[in-house]
């Protein structure tokens, strides 16, 4: 059980899982204004910009925006959050200061200096 749990939290799977679903959902609002804009310049070449604008297009597309607004929030509320709170509480990040291998280079350059001297 301790592997999965290492796998789960240290690997980047979660990391990736948010990413799909956002980049899932953002793929959305994109297809959904390409498809207003396209109704709006008109597919068939016509030179009348808004001469095919329906309220239900542009409906359509603040939809699509409100739904990836909500899909990012749940995301990041009960996928990213707890993610980040557990990985703390089961590996902690290091605390500030010099690293060992810093410190023992030190040691080792402050030994060499003293025996040359």
């Amino acid at each position: 059980m301790g592997g999965f749990k290492n796998f789960l939290l240290r690997g980047n799977l979660v990391d990736l899982a948010v990413a799909v679903i956002i980049g899932t959902a953002f793929g959305k609002v994109v297809e959904a204004f390409t498809a207003w804009l396209t109704r709006q310049v008109g597919a068939d070449g016509d030179d009348a910009f808004f001469a095919n604008a329906e309220l239900g297009d542009a409906a359509f597309f603040v939809n699509t925006v409100i739904s990836f607004v909500t899909l990012a929030a749940v995301v990041y509320f009960l996928v990213v959050l707890p993610y980040t709170r557990a990985k703390e509480k089961y590996f902690p990040s290091a605390p500030p200061g010099t690293p060992e291998d810093t410190v023992l280079l030190r040691e080792i350059r402050d030994a060499l200096t003293a025996r040359q001297a």
